[in-house]
């Protein structure tokens, strides 16, 4: 099987809601108004109120409590409310892929941590639309559940990584692909936006290609989340390649933050995507 081939199989077990589309199509209609996106989010009481958790969490940080679908919209923006649509998708991925295959609380805290480290990097290097790299973050490694859930052996096999041989290089020498790589061609036919897809598709060559602002921050937030995870074995000096923050225009410190921020704000998106595992 190749990464296209698993994205197929996970497509037809686990589609994309048909609200994900029904806000895309939305959006490119210049008529629609505030209370259509809300009619179409309102009829599922669970993304409602996981959509105004994630709303009111450390992602966007806003003064005041928001306590409605419209006001949401009103406020964030209908790509914000897209992106997150996409949160509550992957949240719903915890019940639908839960297997012993590989660690899932390291899987989901690596995610957000991602996600949230994305976000933040962004905000320092001066990108615009930051929630897409707060949703690459989060998908990048999507791939992980379902080769996890079609293949259990291998992924056990790629769980198996150390300095010594990195996940992305062990998932090459076991798939002939990385988990990223599958990642890419689900979003591609769930039809996201090529602006998520590309820094998906392309992060891990970050240091080896010249490419857009967005992979770098990808890239740079991915090996965070690493360290984060795995404190006495990875250390920041040997996973981080800081060339990559000159032509961001980021410092040491700038990384720092980043860091510091998602490591502080993971453990409550986590408990909101899902509170039976987390909350233990």
């Amino acid at each position: 099987m190749n990464a296209h081939d698993y994205a197929l199989q996970a497509n037809g077990s686990f589609a994309l809601p048909d609200a994900c589309f029904k806000v895309k199509n939305l959006m490119a209609d210049e008529s629609s108004e505030i209370s259509d996106f809300a009619d179409v989010i309102g009829v599922d009481p669970s993304m409602t109120s996981r959509l105004l958790q994630i709303a009111n969490s450390a992602i966007y940080s806003f003064p005041g409590e928001i306590s409605t679908i419209s006001r949401a919209i009103t406020i964030i923006g209908t790509q914000a409310i897209y992106n997150m649509m996409l949160v509550d998708v992957a949240a719903s991925a915890f019940k639908h892929f839960e297997n012993q295959a590989i660690d899932l609380k390291r899987f989901w805290r690596m995610s957000i941590y991602c996600g949230l480290a994305s976000k933040n990097l962004a905000i320092s290097a001066g990108i615009r639309d930051i929630e897409r790299l707060f949703v690459a973050g989060l998908l990048q490694n999507f791939g992980e559940l379902l080769v996890a859930k079609i293949n259990p052996d291998v992924a056990q096999q790629c769980e198996k990584y150390s300095k010594a041989q990195l996940p992305w290089q062990l998932q090459e020498l076991a798939l002939g692909f990385t988990y990223t790589d599958v990642s890419a061609d689900l979003l591609k036919i769930w039809q996201l936006p090529e602006k998520i897809i590309l820094p998906i598709r392309h992060f891990n060559a970050a240091s080896n290609i010249e490419i857009n602002k967005d992979v770098k921050v990808l890239h740079l937030a991915s090996r965070l989340a690493l360290i984060d995870s795995h404190p006495d074995e990875f250390v920041f000096d040997e996973v981080v390649d800081e060339s990559l923050c000159k032509p961001l225009g980021l410092s040491i410190d700038d990384l720092t933050q980043a860091a510091e921020f998602a490591s502080k704000e993971a453990s409550s998106i986590l408990t909101i995507m899902n509170p039976k595992l987390f909350s233990k």
